[in-house]
């Protein structure tokens, strides 16, 4: 069995596949081929943030913790092993992470892992390819010569760090929205309305990387640049990256008009992440545009924003439903190159993936398993990316949206997500049911 790519949904397909006896020969072509966005040669490597979204059961990414949690995904274990604190959100120490996950690959009997450039997809045994949205050129033009179109792309950020030292304390303040976490979990920085428009001038004017390019290109909304959210309005980053409802500005006692947070990055606390400053700025205007948030005067940017590309298949048409390609049903995809967008749903890709590969080898080629029900958050994730009546196919997160109403509607809000957490956890064991002997005695 070969996996390509041991990014996050490759690493958990692998040692899905290997604990249940499957030898895997798991291609990794970092470090001997470095990408644009990566810092190390660890597997499941987090590029962007280091939060895996809320940890709270009423939300569709919590729901979706719980989901994975029941199915018995190696990568979860491993985050919440090396969380730090960030409030209502699972986030963590993405060295230690990515170093525990590795770790656990290279060790295992079952899993060669090989530190080279996979070429081609022919082969007599099945191939995972999960080679992420930095997919070499050879994989993305293989792909292509199979599916017969073009991939699609789009551009992903990553947010600047900075050192919690070279802040001016004086005006940063610890709070988390609504009083949720505790300590100085999220880091805040209060703009007033001259410091905003300062700030916004600033920012809609400095020179970005390959300008040109973005501006031809479509961002996938939840990682477009700070400056591109900024050109749609002199308000709009008010109403989404810097609002500042929630937050009390203690100079004032009342919200401030406009709101930087900074989550901590690791447990320690020396490293912080601004929240939703995904940009495409060059290093230099970077540091001048965040020199002008108050108490990021001085600012030391450990790391700076970067865009990278990202690359994925037209899904509802080039993928069956046991996310084998229509082409060449001996290749399947997992992770972000099908279009599953966000950390876990990376995961989840990859976990259920690997059982329908397991599922193949074990001979069940008349009796393929059923997909997880819709009424899970998975489970409709990939309803939607299988689903052929979508056009114009775009990335998604799980969310509730994507989920069947209840017959009788829930008015209440809070009381609806509770409902379809409570809901998606009660199919997803009756699935696993189904299936406890045909795939999961080994546990």
């Amino acid at each position: 069995m070969i996996v390509v790519g041991g990014g996050l949904a490759g690493s958990e397909a692998a040692l899905q596949l290997a604990y249940r006896g499957v030898r895997v020969r798991l291609y990794e072509m970092r470090p001997a081929v470095n990408s644009p966005a990566h810092h190390s040669a660890y597997c499941a490597e987090l590029v962007c943030s280091n939060s895996f979204k809320s940890n709270e059961e009423r939300t569709a990414a919590g729901t979706l913790k719980r989901e994975l949690n029941l199915l018995g995904s190696h990568l979860l274990c491993h985050a919440y092993e090396h969380r730090v604190p960030a409030g209502g959100a699972l986030a963590v120490n993405r060295d230690g992470f990515s170093a525990a996950v590795t770790s656990e690959i290279e060790q295992h009997p079952n899993i060669e892992l090989l530190r080279e450039e996979f070429r081609g997809l022919n082969s007599d045994i099945p191939i995972i390819v999960a080679a992420g949205p930095l997919a070499s050129p050879d994989i993305s033009e293989a792909l292509i010569a199979v599916t017969g179109t073009e991939s699609l792309a789009f551009y992903d950020a990553a947010a600047p760090i900075v050192s919690k030292d070279s802040l001016d304390m004086s005006k940063v303040f610890a709070a988390s929205r609504y009083g949720k976490g505790d300590g100085d979990d999220y880091l805040n920085c209060a703009l007033n309305e001259e410091e905003y428009q300062k700030f916004y001038d600033a920012l809609v004017s400095a020179e970005r990387v390959k300008e040109k390019d973005f501006e031809q290109k479509e961002l996938f909304a939840a990682c477009q640049p700070v400056e591109e959210i900024a050109r749609k309005g002199r308000d709009a980053l008010r109403y989404g990256t810097m609002k500042p409802i929630g937050i009390d500005d203690p100079r004032t006692g009342r919200y401030p008009f406009a709101l930087v947070q900074l989550r901590k990055e690791t447990k320690e606390g020396k490293l912080y992440n601004l929240v939703g400053f995904q940009t495409n700025l060059k290093f230099g205007e970077q540091k001048k545009v965040l020199s002008l948030i108050p108490g990021l005067e001085h600012a030391e940017i450990v790391r700076y924003g970067v865009m990278h590309r990202n690359t994925f298949v037209d899904a509802p048409r080039t993928l069956n439903q046991d996310f084998s390609l229509k082409f060449e049903p001996n290749v399947f995809l997992a992770g972000q190159i099908c279009g599953t967008e966000g950390y876990l749903e990376a995961v989840g890709s990859g976990l259920m993936c690997a059982l329908q590969v397991y599922s193949r080898l074990q001979g069940n080629l008349r009796q393929p398993l059923k997909p997880l029900p819709k009424e899970s958050v998975l489970g409709a994730l990939f309803a939607y990316s299988l689903d052929s009546s979508v056009k114009n196919y775009q990335p998604m997160h799980v969310n509730y949206g994507l989920m069947p109403p209840f017959e009788k509607r829930i008015k209440n809000k809070q009381e609806r997500y509770t409902a379809y957490s409570n809901r998606a956890q009660f199919v997803v064991r009756e699935w696993i049911e189904g299936y406890k002997d045909r795939l999961f005695n080994h546990v």
